[in-house]
């Protein structure tokens, strides 16, 4: 759905053929019901055809040998480019060195520490997923971003206070060393922080200009074969879709015409894209969620996903709620509260930024419950998100839900959840995971040129998908997804966990 002009709002979605449809409406409401309606519709349709090509024996494995050339190896250095070098960019970085020092391990990695079984349970084949595909090595990750505070890696870890000051200091020489280039900010989208590490320019396309030289640059002074853009900025004022947003030709327009509906992470998003660089959004701004990234993406063979990683409470939300499915437990609501006290908290004080977050939130337990299917179940869920800045507390956030749940005969039944958790540390080996998956994908025949990586789902609240097809939110069906596709880019089976074949 997209805002055409004042007073019309358009429907947008696709059929269960692929093709595109529009359809005008007064209110905003209006239209994104109607494209959540046929939206949903096309893709029941879609499945059944998918069922019944699966009775007729039509989904085979791919022969192992068609695979051969798809995967480039990982030949050089990968520079990591991060706009918005606070929290969770600091202890990404610093965790990454300390890892190298041998100072700590990698927890939490699923490219570093995680297994990926291969063919029947009884051959026992589970190599590391960095043997198993070929990854980059940390060794050879190098480093830089944009802030808009001119504070060093250092300085700004010991800012945010999530890592030890004595983990630091043992850093200290390495993470000194990396210092932010002047960011492409804008106060109108973040209205609570302000910095004086700021770019000038008359167009938003001359900020845009910017950020690829800043890229090219990177690349020439690190000694980087590759790179990857990984937004780990702020959550940005809410926006809806506009027809700025629909093609690259209207977009590059509405650059040179400092359109306020392009947000500074869309700046970057173009600028990364445009170098054939893959782009990641860690945050739940719209940023690379648009027609006009997926053109690109899909054109400069760049690949994208998105958006807002998933760490805290949504985790909790993505293991819980399946469990309440698969036992058909019904919902009567779901009550959440967080507070948190890092710059995050600060800038989720103000509605616009909170509106981002809150909308990245709440699609989780539809798109789980699916209250289509299971009215009695779920279809009248009262949820409710709030997220409390508490300075105290810093990075160490506390996600509280109330959970009411019935059972057989309608008896009910409640679950409490305190998540006493450490945000920068749930995101940092998101972050890794990312960085390193997504260079895969641009290495790969089979994926870069696809544009959206609906396969690392996993690590999002808000999943990309191509437009018309809903995104898959359950952890678990998430988990199954990526290690298909790394089975399916090896040519080995994929797991299906049936069974049968076991007692044939």
């Amino acid at each position: 759905m997209y805002q055409k002009r004042p007073g019309i709002y358009m429907a947008d979605w696709w059929d269960a053929d692929g093709r595109r449809h529009r359809k005008q409406f007064a209110s905003s409401q209006a239209a994104r019901e109607h494209e959540h309606r046929e939206t949903a519709l096309a893709h029941a349709e879609r499945a059944g055809r998918e069922l019944k090509l699966a009775g007729r024996g039509g989904i085979k494995r791919r022969p192992a040998e068609t695979t051969n050339g798809t995967l480039e190896p990982a030949r050089g250095k990968l520079g990591i480019m991060i706009p918005g070098m606070g929290a969770v960019a600091t202890t990404f970085v610093a965790g990454v060195e300390a890892i190298r020092k041998g100072l700590a391990k990698p927890i939490g990695s699923l490219t570093q520490m995680g297994t990926v079984r291969l063919g029947k349970r009884t051959e026992g084949r589970s190599p590391k997923i960095k043997e198993f595909v070929p990854l980059a090595g940390l060794d050879d990750l190098v480093f830089s971003g944009w802030d808009i505070f001119e504070d060093n890696m250092y300085e700004a870890a010991s800012n945010a206070g999530v890592l030890e000051q004595r983990t630091l200091d043992q850093l200290k020489p390495f993470l000194s060393s990396i210092t932010p280039q002047p960011a492409v900010f804008d106060h109108n989208y973040v209205k609570k922080i302000d910095g004086p590490n700021v770019k000038k320019g008359k167009t938003k396309m001359d900020l845009a200009e910017q950020l690829r030289a800043d890229i090219r640059e990177f690349k020439k002074t690190s000694g980087a074969t590759r790179l990857i853009t990984m937004w780990c900025g702020s959550t940005e004022s809410y926006i809806e879709p506009t027809e700025a947003h629909q093609s690259v030709k209207s977009f590059e327009k509405a650059l040179r015409d400092n359109d306020e509906m392009v947000a500074p992470s869309m700046i970057y998003a173009y600028a990364s894209l445009m170098e054939s660089v893959p782009f990641a959004n860690g945050a739940p701004n719209l940023t690379v969620d648009l027609p006009v990234m997926l053109e690109l993406s899909r054109k400069n063979e760049a690949p994208i996903c998105g958006k807002d990683f998933k760490t805290g409470q949504t985790l909790m939300k993505t293991d819980l709620a399946p469990a309440f499915k698969a036992r058909l437990l019904g919902l009567s609501g779901w009550y959440s509260t967080n507070i948190l006290g890092n710059r995050d908290g600060e800038v989720l004080d103000d509605p616009g930024s909170f509106k981002t977050k809150e909308e990245s939130k709440l699609g989780v337990l539809e798109h789980i419950l699916q209250p289509g299917l299971y009215p009695e179940l779920y279809g009248n869920i009262f949820h409710k998100v709030r997220i409390n800045y508490y300075p105290p507390r810093g990075d160490n956030k506390e996600g509280w839900d109330n959970i009411d749940i019935f059972g057989w005969l309608g008896y009910p039944m409640q679950i409490k959840v305190d998540f006493l958790c450490r945000d920068s540390i749930l995101a940092a080996p998101i972050v890794l995971d990312l960085v390193l998956f997504l260079d895969l994908a641009h290495r790969c025949s089979d994926l870069r040129g696809l544009g959206i990586q609906e396969w690392l789902s996993f690590y999002f609240k808000s999943p990309m998908t191509v437009p018309g097809l809903y995104p898959e939110h359950d952890l678990f069906i998430q988990l199954m997804k990526l290690k298909n596709t790394l089975r399916h880019l090896k040519g080995e089976e994929l797991i299906t966990h049936l069974g049968l074949e076991y007692y044939d």
